[in-house]
Formats: structure tokens, C-alpha cells, sequence
């Protein structure tokens, strides 16, 4: 009962941070230099600083497979932000005791959708609006050290998200791309995410595949095609590419000791044709 108090504690200062800033420069240090000046006993958890700049799809599928993971009074700030300084909103939006923050610009919006569903919760929307819990300047491109940092912070020592911000009747959604049944009854899906491993990820899961004979299904990427599907590398040979579901239920081609994006030649958005024998 003890551990479970104190885990109880530690959760609500629970912060992550996805961002495209990489980590060469300061920008990362900063912005936890921010929340803990604001929050010094906030956990910050860094999902990831290696988004492609600006690829708000990227951004918004890494978050989206991440989230489930945490415990649910974690608060996420997702940073891909290439209208910085613009007319966009700083927003946070809130499922249950689950806090999204970022620019409105649907880099939250499939990570939303997958909670409220599993939750049967509708996400509450803010637009990010007082300036008591902003920096005291606040620049024109740095909005993650300004905005978004100050208002995670708050929100993990407490302050309540209505103090912070002013209802939205809504927030911007993008569509991923999703698989499509042909008439000869393959199926025609997209790249969607390619890990530093050259680990080629589609939009095409598991469930997709329900019809398929794993062994006896043909998976067609720029003019090569595999057969089957393997469960593990290590059912090929050493530089043989393969395909197989990933940990995240994804259909995957990958190459065993190898980069698969490479050797294929291939970049996110490009279709994948799975077809039976």
C-alpha cells in the first residue's frame, strides 16, 4: 500500500515531451530547465526529439503508440510545429486525468482518438490563453520554451486546465492514411514510419490481415516482393530482407542486420501491395 501511495504521487507530475528539435542543440535541455524551475519534482519523459522537422504525421503516429504506455494522469507535450509564430493555437486537451499539450495543428489528434475510444471519454479542448502561465516574453519561434513548457509544468503542480486556458468547441484532426481492399483482393497500404534502423513500418495492421495465409502472402514494396510473413529476424539469413508484425501490430519490412529503407530505396508515403498467393 506504501509503494502504491507514493507511485500514485509521482504520477500526477508525470511529464513527456515528443518534439522534432533533435539533440544537438539546446532546445530539449531548455525546455526542461523550464518545467523543472516551475515543477523541480516533475519526472520528464522523453518520448522523442528525432521526429523528421515538421512531419506533424510522424509526430502524431510516434505519440499515438507511445501513450498507452503511460500511466493515465501523464501529461504529453508534443511539439512539431512548423506554423510557430503563425495564427495557430497553443492548446492542451484534456481525457479523464490524460493532458495533451501542443500546437494545433493534429499532432495530438491520433493519440486523442485511440484514448477517447478505449476510454469512452470526450476530449476537452482549451486554447492555451493566459499569460500568468506563460514565460514573461514570450518569442515568436520558441514556443515550446515559452507556452508549452509553463503550462505542463502548472498543470503538473496543480493548477486546474480551466485557469490555464479558454474552452474550444473544437481542435484540428488529421486523417492518416489507411489501407484499401482492391477488387482481386489484395490490399494496398503505405509507408508510414521509417525507425533509425531502416525498419520500414506500414499503415497496414494485423487485423488487416485476418484473410491472409501468413505463410502464402505476398507483401510488394518498390518492385520487390517477399513472401510470408516471419515472426522473428532470426528466420533469415543475415542481410535477407522480411516482413512481419511489429510491436506495435504494424506491418513491417525490415532486413535482418541491415536498413531495410535503404536498400529498398523507399521514404514514407509510399504504397505497399499485400496480395495472396
Amino acid at each position: 500500500m506504501q509503494y502504491e501511495r507514493l507511485y500514485s504521487k509521482k504520477v500526477t507530475k508525470l511529464i513527456t515531451l515528443t518534439t522534432d528539435f533533435g539533440l544537438s542543440d539546446g532546445y530539449v535541455g531548455t525546455m526542461r530547465g523550464v518545467i523543472l524551475n516551475i515543477a523541480p519534482d516533475a519526472t520528464i519523459v522523453d518520448i522523442s526529439h528525432d521526429i523528421s522537422p515538421q512531419n506533424i504525421q510522424q509526430g502524431a503516429l510516434v505519440l499515438a503508440h507511445s501513450v498507452p504506455y503511460f500511466p493515465e494522469r501523464a501529461i504529453h507535450v508534443c511539439i512539431v510545429d512548423p506554423g510557430v509564430g503563425s495564427v495557430r493555437k497553443p492548446i492542451a486537451v484534456a481525457l479523464g486525468e490524460t493532458i495533451f499539450i501542443a500546437p494545433d495543428n493534429g499532432v495530438i489528434s491520433s493519440a486523442v482518438a485511440a484514448l477517447s475510444t478505449k476510454s469512452n471519454l470526450a476530449p476537452r479542448a482549451f486554447e492555451l490563453t493566459n499569460p500568468r502561465y506563460r514565460l514573461p516574453r514570450v518569442s515568436m519561434t520558441f514556443h515550446g520554451r515559452d507556452i508549452f513548457s509553463p503550462a505542463a509544468a502548472h498543470l503538473a503542480n496543480g493548477v486546474p486546465l480551466e485557469e490555464i486556458g479558454t474552452p474550444l468547441n473544437d481542435f484540428v484532426k488529421i486523417t492518416p492514411p489507411a489501407p484499401k481492399g482492391e477488387s482481386d483482393g489484395s490490399l494496398v497500404g503505405h509507408i508510414v514510419y521509417i525507425d533509425r534502423f531502416g525498419n520500414i513500418a506500414t499503415d497496414i495492421q494485423e487485423s488487416h490481415l485476418a484473410a491472409f495465409d501468413p505463410a502464402r502472402v505476398y507483401v510488394t514494396v518498390r518492385g520487390h516482393t517477399l513472401k510470408g510473413l516471419k515472426r522473428t529476424f532470426s528466420e533469415t539469413e543475415r542481410g535477407e530482407l522480411l516482413a512481419l508484425i511489429n510491436s506495435s501490430g504494424n506491418l513491417e519490412i525490415a532486413q535482418r542486420d541491415g536498413n531495410a529503407a535503404q536498400a529498398l530505396n523507399v521514404r514514407v508515403g509510399d504504397t505497399v501491395r499485400v496480395t495472396k498467393e
